[in-house]
């Protein structure tokens, strides 16, 4: 099992780690500091687009940035999220066979689970932190919160529907180390490269953790 320990407490001094759709290499960069800037420095990047690992890859360049791959749903994904220089990786589920073939590389992956049976399966192979998802449709704060007393020894990263407003709720329980959230990008202001917005929307995003 791949240490997840340096991400986990990363992740929680950041208390949300921005997700990213994204496919012009040539804001990566630029967008990346903006995040490090506002204090967000865990990023995630989905593999959605075409040229989302070339993004990885100049994300990794900018100084203070722990970058990951989302949305991984196979081993091919996640040797090319090792190769692009990922220090972690995000699936949105947790099937066993995705779950054993994480061990073949030599980043850590975070889980996504969707309910207490699955929660236990992760558990069973060694994963400890995990993502809820997709959070606000399948319960959100009300389901994590129960999830808290029957498996003390899980924290969870909530993600899926959860924006600044929900966001502090999600924070305030004790399993929860941190939140995912694709409000800190939004499209108009990639649209636009505003990235001192965006800064600005991360220095917002960040002060939620205290």
């Amino acid at each position: 099992m791949q240490n997840i320990e340096h991400i986990k407490t990363a992740a929680a001094n950041v208390g949300v780690i921005p997700v990213m759709v994204l496919d012009d290499i040539d804001m990566a960069q630029p967008l990346a500091e903006a995040l490090v800037a506002g204090g967000l420095n865990v990023l995630e990047v989905t593999l959605r687009t075409v040229n989302a690992l070339e993004i990885i890859k100049e994300m990794v360049k900018v100084k203070g940035a722990i970058v990951g791959s989302g949305t991984v749903l196979n081993l091919n994904q996640m040797r090319q999220s090792e190769d692009a220089g990922c220090q972690f990786m995000v699936s949105p589920g947790a099937p066993i066979k995705l779950l054993e073939q994480a061990q073949e590389v030599s980043i850590p992956l975070l889980p996504g689970v969707g309910s207490a049976t699955e929660a236990m399966v992760a558990a069973e192979m060694g994963y400890s932190f995990l993502k809820l998802f997709p959070a606000e449709a399948i319960g959100g704060y009300d389901l994590i919160k129960s999830l808290a007393s029957p498996f003390a020894d899980l924290s969870f990263c909530p993600t899926g529907g959860i924006n600044i407003k929900t966001a502090q709720k999600y924070l305030s329980l004790s399993n929860v180390i941190c939140v995912g959230g694709s409000w800190i990008t939004p499209r108009a202001l990639l649209e636009q490269k505003d990235f001192k917005a965006i800064e600005n929307l991360a220095k917002a995003a960040n002060s939620l953790k205290s």
